[in-house]
């Protein structure tokens, strides 16, 4: 199964996100070094959780992309969750749990701090390429959103598309970060105390928490099992009895079974003069029909259970 465009643009955000993140997260460790800023060593730590983010979420893509087994006949779009939900656990761990831990150490011991001239350049360009990787999230998200006849709001919470959707609360909380740093960095030089410095550090780390929370609830909600939305339902139900051969819906199931990858079941009244052939026909159709609804609906299953009987057709 080769590469689907949303599995490869999820892929690029991934990529351009820790490219920025890696190049701006050692610069501002640098810098917070320098200046004695714990803000700013909690911005590195910030970035530090992001580029390990995003190289759980790259690996978690290239394994979940691999091919369907005999003993994985629908592929291992599962997979992404876990790393996903590792990546989260990352952003925990390292970005807020550090970055809490570094404010309450400023505070309890504060530090001469220099010149922030350079913690207020740092920022700036920090600001700037992370606003570029934002960008690129939104657009996918907005992408989707037009392909799945839905609100980018929509996408954001219920995608589960978590890659990208990671990044983009990434992306989002880094330029927060950014601002809480340039606060806390701006009132301690204009204070003169460590003290404000200290709480941006704290604050910085409470952000992480939200947002570990936040997709740390989604992909376990994924890996437990996670229906398409009401409306995405409702657009399925109405493509299935399009067809001709389909009178009713019974009971109606669809499961996530990957970042791109839908699994949908259906128990199906069928017109009582249906003979076989019909059936087989209108299984096709509605597969070619769903298909066209939503390009990552990739397993479609039928069952006529509606107590209809289904004539054979004679030779």
């Amino acid at each position: 199964m080769p590469e689907s465009p949303e599995a490869s643009g999820s892929t690029g955000t991934v990529v351009l996100a820790g490219s920025v993140n890696l190049a701006v997260g050692a610069t501002k460790g640098l810098v917070g070094l320098l200046t004695g800023s714990a803000a700013m060593v909690a911005e590195a730590l910030h970035s530090l959780a992001d580029t390990t983010t995003e190289v759980l979420l790259f690996v978690g893509l290239r394994r979940g992309s691999r091919r369907p087994t005999e003993d994985r006949p629908f592929g291992y779009g599962g997979e992404t969750f876990i790393w996903a939900l590792l990546a989260a656990l990352a952003t925990f761990l390292i970005g807020a749990g550090l970055s809490i831990d570094e404010g309450i150490e400023a505070i309890r011991s504060p530090r001469q701090q220099a010149d922030p001239l350079f913690a207020y350049l740092v920022l700036a360009v920090a600001a700037v390429l992370e606003s570029i990787s934002l960008a690129r999230a939104v657009r996918q998200i907005r992408t989707r959103a037009r392909r799945f006849m839905v609100h980018p709001l929509s996408v954001v919470i219920r995608s589960p598309d978590t890659p990208v959707k990671a990044v983009f609360f990434e992306d989002f909380a880094a330029l927060i970060g950014l601002a809480l740093a340039a606060g806390g960095v701006a009132l301690s030089q204009l204070t003169g105390s460590p003290l404000w410095d200290g709480l941006a550090s704290i604050a910085i780390g409470v952000l992480l928490l939200g947002v570990a929370a936040s997709l740390g609830y989604s992909n376990i909600a994924l890996l437990i099992g996670r229906a398409v939305p009401d409306h995405g339902r409702g657009l399925i139900r109405r493509e299935l009895l399009a067809v001709p051969a389909i009178e009713g819906i019974r009971q109606l199931f669809t499961l996530y079974l990957g970042p791109n990858t839908i699994l949908v079941a259906a128990k199906v009244d069928f017109v009582a003069t249906a003979s076989s052939t019909d059936v087989e026909a209108a299984a096709d159709e509605a597969e070619r029909r769903l298909a066209a609804l939503f390009p990552t609906i990739r397993y479609v299953f039928l069952d006529p259970t509606g107590g209809r009987d289904i004539r054979q057709t004679s030779d």
